[in-house]
């Protein structure tokens, strides 16, 4: 079992986790997925999150602010969907995906979670 397995598989033991996935954003590809569902199909999701990380990383460049992201959360009347650019590698242009259930869910535990799991993942 790889490394990027074992995050995925951490990502999906989080608490009220719908579906993971590791997420090149200079092309949209995912490396890995689980978990998701027909009503959240994660290759679409991967390819859309892409959008997001990139419009942020040319915001921020463009403020010339000099902050990483730590992540980036979008809630949705059921879901809250967390993208996470791995800091450990920041050369890697590589994201994770979580989309968490809001009601089984809980926000600080997953970022925590996703933070642990950002810094043990070894690419």
């Amino acid at each position: 079992m790889s490394n990027l397995d074992v995050a995925l598989k951490e990502m999906m033991n989080i608490d009220g986790a719908l579906g993971a996935a590791v997420v090149d954003y200079s092309s949209g590809m995912t490396l890995g997925t689980a978990g998701g569902s027909r009503s959240l199909d994660l290759q679409v999701g991967a390819a859309g999150n892409t959008e997001v990380v990139r419009a942020k990383m040319r915001t921020i460049e463009q403020l010339g602010l000099d902050e990483g992201i730590e992540d980036i959360l979008i809630t949705l009347t059921g879901q809250y969907h967390l993208l996470r650019p791995l800091s450990a590698h920041p050369s890697s242009r590589l994201f994770l995906y979580l989309a968490l259930d809001r009601i089984r869910g809980n926000l600080a535990l997953a970022r925590h979670h996703l933070r642990k799991i950002d810094e043990e993942l070894e690419i």
